[in-house]
């Protein structure tokens, strides 16, 4: 799990959720910190984004112990651990 600040730190925010990584990646891989700062600053708002939407019914599906593939467990410096 990671903390996600709803208002961007970058704007003093501190207000936030904790979810899984790969959403957290998700959501910052979707919109910028203006955008979550001017819009996406609610749980409702984020989901109701097209994309996000799309991602969550299709990440809901997987197993509780889903990782991406840059999990950083396996990946440090872009050097695979062997």
């Amino acid at each position: 799990m990671q903390f996600h600040h709803l208002v961007p730190k970058t704007f003093k925010g501190r207000d936030g959720i904790n979810i899984h990584k790969v959403c957290h990646q998700k959501i910052h891989a979707t919109f910028s910190e203006r955008e979550l700062l001017n819009y996406y600053h609610t749980v409702e708002r984020i989901i109701e984004h097209e994309e996000m939407s799309k991602f969550i019914k299709w990440v809901s599906k997987k197993h509780v112990d889903f990782y991406d593939k840059n999990d950083d467990t396996k990946h440090r410096h872009g050097k695979r651990r062997n």
